[in-house]
């Protein structure tokens, strides 16, 4: 599942909305949620899904940034884990953008690996254009 929008779903504290100020033909700005390109933006948006997910990451869920994965070794316990996700999400007001989800899924490409009921094995995508490289033809 990918989460939607996922640094603008963070509301920036009043007492540093002041630091995002920016001028425009229109006036002067200021954001309210986190824009995009602050530099930690990546860091605290991290750290607020290990907040929330604390007590399920590395058991029935796995977050990377807005890259969240429901997983269970049952079938009957993946509604279970789908549903403390999902209600999760709800209590923190958080969103998913659907058409980047993907449910009900044996195995799936993430951040350049699959993740099976194997484990986790490299993207074969990923090392073809190493593979196909041509030897050196010089020294």
């Amino acid at each position: 599942m990918d989460g939607f929008s996922r640094y603008n779903q963070i509301r920036m504290a009043e007492k540093d909305k002041l630091k995002t100020t920016f001028t425009t033909m229109w006036g002067t700005f200021c954001y309210r949620v986190m824009p995009f390109d602050l530099k930690n933006a990546g860091a605290t948006y991290q750290r607020a899904m290990v907040t929330l997910f604390h007590d399920m990451m590395h058991k029935e869920v796995e977050v990377y940034v807005d890259n969240m994965i429901a997983k269970s070794k049952e079938g009957e316990d993946h509604l279970v884990n789908l549903k403390r996700l999902f209600d999760r999400l709800k209590e923190y007001k958080l969103r998913l953008n659907p058409a980047k989800c993907t449910f009900g899924a044996r195995s799936g490409k993430l951040l350049g690996f699959v993740v099976s009921e194997r484990g986790i094995e490299v993207d074969p995508d990923k090392v073809k254009a190493i593979k196909e490289l041509p030897p050196p033809s010089t020294v």
